[in-house]
């Protein structure tokens, strides 16, 4: 198994720390921080990390001097200590600044930054721009499923809704929307159900499977699970859906 990406938050303040934290880590990253410049120097130091989010409470210039010294192809070479033959990568640095601080934005963009984002900031989207960096790494840890009116990252079991709220699937709706999404455009009986994707609990029983695809059906905000009748049932993917 692939080592989880490390993202590292450099003097984020902390109710966005908190926040951006918890996305990661239930979407299974290991986030790291450092409230203090010398903290970070340290963490980053010690290399492994994948991207860095500075925080807009450290100033401009110190987001900058630690994007000089870490960030980017060989940068832990411009620093000083380098690692022997330069092709090292750096992390990945998403920087957060005022609105007002334009040649600020235009200076991290051309010292390498990999973002940068104004405050006040959604975490949502910060989040996201945080595992779109990862997946250019080769790092992502998401497996998203786009839905008429829902994102599903099956990896953290979490339902994106486009209104903005998020719930959890239970492990039995991942294996059965997995099911679904190995088996497009084919009935599926309820034998095959129950065989691959069983019930949480004993109540297995044929009656059970509706309720089952009922309720999968709302929390997804869905109607491309087709009830097939005297058959079984049917995942129609949207259009964009990759075939």
């Amino acid at each position: 198994m692939a080592a989880r990406a490390v993202i590292a938050l450099v003097s984020v303040a902390d109710v966005v720390a908190a926040e951006l934290a918890d996305h990661l880590e239930r979407r299974g990253h290991d986030v790291r921080q450092a409230r203090q410049p010398w903290e970070a120097e340290s963490l980053l130091a010690g290399g492994g990390i994948d991207v860095v989010v500075v925080g807009d409470s450290l100033s401009q210039a110190e987001g900058r001097d630690l994007l000089r010294r870490h960030g980017g192809e060989g940068g832990a070479v411009q620093g000083g200590g380098g690692k022997a033959g330069g092709g090292e990568h750096g992390p990945d640095f998403i920087l957060i600044c005022r609105p007002a601080d334009l040649l600020d934005k235009v200076l991290a963009l051309e010292l390498g930054a990999a973002d940068v984002v104004e405050s006040p900031l959604n975490v949502r989207e910060l989040a996201a721009r945080v595992g779109g960096l990862l997946s250019r790494r080769g790092r992502g840890s998401q497996e998203l499923i786009v839905l008429e009116n829902a994102t599903v990252d099956l990896r953290s079991a979490i339902v994106m809704h486009r209104s903005g709220t998020q719930e959890q699937l239970s492990p039995g709706q991942v294996a059965l929307l997995r099911l679904f999404l190995a088996s497009p455009r084919k009935v599926l009986t309820r034998d095959d159900i129950i065989a691959a994707a069983p019930a949480e609990n004993a109540d297995a029983f044929d009656r059970s499977i509706d309720s089952r695809i009922v309720r999968l059906r709302r929390k997804l905000d869905t109607e491309t699970i087709t009830t097939i009748r005297g058959a079984g049932y049917r995942f129609d993917p949207p259009r964009q859906f990759a075939d």
